[in-house]
This record gives structure tokens, C-alpha cells and sequence, in this order.
């Protein structure tokens, strides 16, 4: 049951996405009349700037002042196939903005109050992913691969299926993206450019996520009942993990820093937790932290795959759901309920398909919601954007029998 206070509009401006920083450190909200900089574990605000028009998403560079923004909303800031990236050092601020320079990336630099590079692009920009060495662009059918320079030097181009969500991982070593038939995988190693392909999924992705050392992939379909798991060393299948039975939209995945972990959150407003089946010599690391940790007076943690069905995922004949591996724990998470004209498809959500119309600018076109932050190899965090943006803690833990549960130890409106 929903018990939440009405929306209120005026209460503020719309956040209409949300993003972690590479260590989770950090997450930025990109808003109807520009963005701010929260930090994950108080929910503090680190900064705010306020640009007048909208910005669709917000890209952190780690801990630098480094932030892509692309213009979205009702009143973008840029054209949608315009990034803008800038250096916020301390609180000066220099606004780049001007009308001629359209379908660009700019990298603006303070301390020479100069523009470091500029890209150009003829679509609308999907989502920029950033690393200290590396700037990629998504657009709806490629992925742009440039060496973060000045000038910018462009190092490879990869076609993609329809990619409306701009899913793409960067790692230290790899990148990961969708290919160019739907469901499956493109992995590119960075130093070579050697791509990998990966048939994931018989349907779209939905979900992509890399591990932080790089080792192990997850997946996730249009479908949203299954969870795979891949090497990224062989590109091999290590394991297969079950939401449930009913289709779901997967809003986010996303592995714990030990590799152990996999959480993830849908639209039916349930954080799940798994096990990962990991290579050999990752599972071995694992196994040892888990001996080293102090566990509750006279019980044992749980550990190992998890199958709800007992003795039945024992048949032989019965199907393969029943044998499924599943979460080890759940919990509720808030989603929101937007007004008429966000297009989620919840109850607030319109018939018309002007006002059901993706939000431009906007990784998806719709509202960040259930995106997941692990600030250690236990606790984590679920943000959400929209008309009532809020930061939920959760935590995984043991219950007084031994059994792993995950619970909600705190939430709050980051935007008010």
C-alpha cells in the first residue's frame, strides 16, 4: 500500500536523471534547470549549479571537476546531440554556451578559460561515459571511442542495434556495449581494440553492467526474468540467475566492489540480492574473505546458490524454474508515482502518446529510477529521479537464524 504524501509539483525542480560517479563516491542529478552533486554516503549536497534550461545527464569523472552534461527536458540547455563538458574548480563557474555551436561536445577548461576540445555529432547523444583516459559517446546506432586529449583523437567508431538507453560499461581495460543484432554483447579491449561478441540475450538489452575489476559481466533482457553471467576474459556463460517468472523492466544492475554480489532492481519496486558465480580463482578469494568475517554467536551464514523450490529443484522432469538459481534476499524499494506527461506507465501515467513521449535528452527517455550504488561490500544504495527524487540505504546482513536478509536502514529526499 502506498502511503506517500501527494506530489508537489512546486516543491521544486524536476530531477530528470541521476548518475553515480566510477567509486560510487559521489552521484549527480541532472535537473530541469540544471544539476548538483550529492555526496552517496550523507546525501549531502557537494554543489549546485543552476543554468537557467535543463540538462538530460550528468557524467561524473571520478573525483575530478570534470562533468559531461547534455542538454534535456522541456527546455534543453544544448541540443540533444550537444555535450558539454566543464571544469567546476571550487565554486567559479564559466557558462560555454553558444548557438553556433551545435552538435558538440565541449571540454571547457577554467584555469585557461578556454575550450579544450569539442566533438561534433549529427544525432542525439545517448550518454557519455568518461575515464581519465578515455571519452566515449553513445548515440542510437554507435558508440565513438576518443582518447581524452586535446585535441580529441578519434580511435574507432563501433555500429550497435538500436541503443535508446545508452548502455555501455567502461572499464580500465574493456569496454562493453550492445551489438549489432539485438541481445547481444560487443566487448572491446581498449589497448588493442579487439572486439569480443557475446550472444547474451535472444531479445533487446535492457541491462549492463561490468564488475569494478573487470572480470564478470551481467545481463539483462527486455524480458527481465533471467540474469546472465559472463567472463570477461573468454566471454564465457558462468551462471544464470532468476528474478522471477513474471516479465519485468530491469531498471539497474550492479556487482558489490568484491565481485561477490549482484543487485538488482526492476519495476516491480523489489531489490534483489544474488550470488555470483564466479571463475575459479575469484570464487577462491571470496571463499577466504567470507571465512575472515565475524558472523553472529552460534550461527553460520548461509552461502552458495539459493533455491527457493527445496527438494522439487531436485526432479528431473519438472521445469527449469524450479531449478533456477534466485535471489538470497528481497526487499521494497520506493519507485514514485509521476505526474501525467513523465511516461512511466504508472497509475499517473496518460493514454496520449504526446504526453507518454520520451523526455529528450534523457538516457532512456524516462526518469532514472532504481539505480544502484554499492558503497561496500555490504551496504548500498537505491536513488531515483523524478518529481520525488529520494536516496534509500540498504543493507545486507544475517538474521538471528544465520540467514542473509537485506534491509532498508534509511532513505531521504536528496532534493527538497
Amino acid at each position: 500500500m502506498n502511503t506517500r504524501p501527494a506530489i508537489d509539483e512546486s516543491s521544486g525542480p524536476a530531477v530528470l536523471s541521476a548518475a553515480f560517479n566510477s567509486d560510487n563516491s559521489c552521484f549527480s542529478a541532472a535537473l530541469e534547470n540544471g544539476f548538483r552533486i550529492f555526496n552517496a554516503k550523507s546525501c549531502d549536497m557537494k554543489s549546485a549549479r543552476d543554468l537557467g534550461t535543463g540538462i538530460g545527464c550528468a557524467e561524473m569523472l571520478g573525483t575530478t571537476k570534470y562533468i559531461a552534461l547534455v542538454g534535456g527536458g522541456k527546455q534543453p540547455k544544448f541540443p540533444q546531440n550537444k555535450v558539454s563538458m566543464r571544469e567546476d574548480p571550487h565554486e567559479e563557474w564559466v557558462l560555454v554556451h553558444r548557438e553556433a555551436d551545435r552538435h558538440k561536445v565541449i571540454i571547457w577548461n577554467d584555469q585557461s578559460q578556454t575550450a579544450a576540445l569539442s566533438l561534433e555529432f549529427r544525432t542525439p547523444v545517448q550518454r557519455v561515459r568518461l575515464s581519465r583516459g578515455y571519452i566515449v559517446v553513445v548515440l542510437l546506432n554507435s558508440v565513438n571511442l576518443y582518447k581524452f586529449s586535446s585535441p580529441p583523437e578519434k580511435i574507432a567508431i563501433f555500429e550497435t542495434t538500436n541503443n535508446p538507453f545508452g548502455l555501455c560499461c567502461l572499464g580500465e581495460k574493456v569496454m562493453l556495449f550492445p551489438g549489432r543484432t539485438p541481445g547481444q554483447v560487443q566487448l572491446v579491449e581498449l589497448s588493442k581494440r579487439n572486439v569480443s561478441i557475446i550472444p547474451a540475450h535472444g531479445n533487446p538489452l535492457k541491462a549492463l553492467e561490468l564488475s569494478k575489476d573487470g572480470e564478470v559481466i551481467a545481463t539483462a533482457s527486455e524480458t527481465g526474468t533471467l540474469i546472465r553471467i559472463w567472463s570477461s576474459a573468454n566471454c564465457t556463460k558462468l551462471g544464470e540467475l532468476r528474478r522471477g517468472l513474471d516479465p519485468a523492466t530491469i531498471f539497474s544492475l550492479s556487482f558489490s566492489p568484491d565481485s561477490s554480489l549482484l543487485a538488482v532492481t526492476s519495476d516491480k519496486c523489489t531489490l534483489h540480492v544474488f550470488d555470483v558465480p564466479l571463475p575459479k580463482h575469484l570464487e577462491q578469494m571470496s571463499a577466504d574473505r567470507s571465512r575472515n568475517s565475524p558472523t553472529p554467536s552460534g550461527t553460520e551464514p548461509d552461502t552458495g546458490p539459493t533455491n527457493k523450490w527445496g527438494v522439487l529443484s531436485k526432479l528431473p522432469l519438472l521445469p527449469r524454474t524450479f531449478s533456477d538459481t534466485y535471489s538470497f534476499a528481497s526487499c521494497p524499494f520506493e519507485i514514485g508515482d509521476e505526474p501525467l506527461g513523465w511516461g512511466t506507465g504508472g497509475r499517473g501515467a496518460s493514454k496520449s502518446p504526446t504526453w507518454n513521449a520520451p523526455i529528450p535528452g534523457v538516457p532512456g527517455g524516462r526518469p532514472t529510477k532504481g539505480l544502484i550504488g554499492w558503497l561496500g561490500d555490504t551496504s548500498l544504495l537505491i536513488i531515483g529521479a523524478g518529481h520525488d527524487a529520494r536516496w534509500e540505504k540498504f543493507v545486507v546482513g544475517l538474521s538471528q537464524e544465520g540467514k542473509r536478509v537485506v534491509f532498508r536502514e534509511g532513505w531521504k529526499k536528496y532534493l527538497e
